[in-house]
């Protein structure tokens, strides 16, 4: 088993709790078992709702610059030990070695801009008849809980619980069983930190269960998700009873967009970043390209050289772009959504396997793959496919290719490339999504809105929405007498 010197069992007002029960964590690029962690009960998780509920007054309370100061000092301690978290994140996860670093340096930052954007929490005032005042100020919701999904182990679990701890909330989390050692690791920086006992609690297992406790408790006053749009539904449906606030960051089937007089180098740049960065295993990642038919072939080319060249391995090999797949049933997924597509017409254009060949036979390997002559009649057009493939579909006018770029139930992110500014406007105007990258492909910054509409759900990450997220508007009437 590999040595990743990291704690296995969960993080409950201050103390580390372990458990009779354990489960494996395993190495998409191996197979092999590299952790056995903790699996908590129904009382692990009352316990840490207590803890968080008992805290609250306190972290609340704190000097605004006593609390910054924390958050500053997770910040240095994020970058202090970005290898060693990267290392971690890569082993357990599978991403390049390079983008899980990026990663952890991102948390870091997120964690200073808002302890910065807490100063500026203003609130307002509204004018009021004579002898009275009325003014608006924020409150922090009380008990968050906030449940991250495997792809961005470490990235999620800081674009959360930064804006959350910077409004003076106290947390709960519960990450991803396939990839807890990342959320680990930043609990022992948030021990190193010496937070106050209760103010963050880590617990594992059961996704379900502890999901239904935390929405069936009415001391968690705010539930933050990033995940599958089913799961989401669900605990949606589950917050009703206790009317909780609540953030879902859910699926995606990004749109991108390759206009007649766009820079195609640049297009296929971008496409090649957003969409085989994490393996295509990003709710962001684009999964329909559409390309118009005037430069449809000559795009298609430069793709398919580029994507020929792209360097699939372990993650911790310097040269690797892209790593394995987390699980068996991904690439399941993904094999279904090929056949599908072929049997309707597909033009297979590169990859399209799984790599099962010495060093990949023990891991999650699949090719990189495009796909073209997509069409609506396939399951790929309307599925979001969380891995490396290409689909390609070629358009004639811009009111065509908005109308099948918002085809589709969700509204995440979405992509376009054109010079003609005429164009650009009605694309951005016209895609149905809660953000776009016009000529660009980088919409995920600590200062800028993260989040989407329709069955991409709703609430805001990032920016100074996504601190609101987790506070209360209180108004106040005073009156002099």
């Amino acid at each position: 088993m590999t040595n990743l010197n990291v704690k296995t069992d969960m993080f409950i007002n201050g103390e580390w709790i372990t458990s009779t029960d354990k489960t494996d964590v395993t190495n998409p690029a191996t197979g092999e078992v590299i952790a056995q962690t903790a699996i908590g009960t129904k009382d692990h998780v009352e316990e840490a709702i207590q803890a968080a509920k008992s805290a609250f007054p306190e972290w609340k309370g704190l000097e605004l610059k006593e609390r910054t100061q924390y958050l500053h000092h997770i910040a240095d301690l994020l970058e202090e030990r970005a290898d060693e978290l990267a290392r971690i994140m890569t082993i357990e996860q599978g991403k390049p070695l390079k983008e899980a670093k990026l990663e952890v340096l991102s948390g870091a930052e997120s964690f200073r801009w808002n302890a910065e954007e807490a100063r500026r929490l203003y609130g307002d005032t509204i004018p009021a008849p004579n002898n009275h005042r009325y003014e608006i100020k924020y409150e922090p919701v009380g008990v968050v809980a906030a449940i991250t999904p495997w792809n961005f182990p470490s990235g999620m679990i800081t674009r959360k619980l930064a804006p959350a701890l910077a409004a003076g909330n106290t947390v709960i989390l519960k990450p991803s069983k396939d990839t807890p050692l990342s959320a680990l690791a930043i609990f022992e920086i948030f021990e190193a930190t010496e937070l106050p006992k209760g103010v963050v609690n880590l617990v594992m297992g059961s996704s379900k269960e502890i999901g239904s406790i935390l929405t069936a408790s009415n001391d968690v006053k705010k539930l933050t998700f990033t995940g599958s749009t089913p799961i989401g539904k669900t605990l949606y449906e589950q917050s009703a009873d206790t009317l909780k606030k609540l953030s879902l960051e859910l699926g995606g089937h990004a749109p991108f967009i390759v206009h007649s007089d766009a820079n195609i180098e640049a297009a296929v740049e971008g496409l090649i970043a957003a969409k085989f960065r994490n393996n295509g295993q990003v709710c962001i990642a684009p999964n329909r390209v559409f390309a118009h038919e005037s430069i449809k072939d000559e795009f298609l080319n430069l793709l398919k050289s580029k994507v020929e060249a792209l360097v699939v391995g372990n993650g911790l090999d310097d040269e690797t772009n892209v790593g394995p797949l987390i699980r068996e049933d991904a690439i399941d997924k993904i094999k279904q959504q090929i056949v599908d597509a072929t049997d309707k017409g597909a033009v297979l254009v590169t990859g399209g396997h799984r790599l099962t060949e010495s060093p990949f036979d023990q891991g999650n390997f699949f090719q990189p793959t495009i796909l073209d002559h997509v069409n609506t009649s396939m399951d790929i057009f309307y599925e979001e496919t969380f891995g490396p493939v290409v689909p390609v579909i070629t358009y004639d006018t811009v009111e065509e290719v908005i109308e099948m770029a918002n085809d589709t139930n969700y509204g995440l992110a979405s992509y376009a490339y054109a010079q003609d500014s005429t164009v650009q406007y009605q694309l951005s105007n016209g895609l149905e999504y809660g953000m776009v990258g016009m000529n660009a492909v980088n919409i995920s910054n600590p200062e800028t809105p993260f989040g989407g509409v329709k069955h991409s759900g709703f609430g805001r990450e990032n920016s100074h929405l996504g601190l609101k997220e987790y506070v209360t508007e209180k108004f106040i009437n005073t009156k002099f007498l």
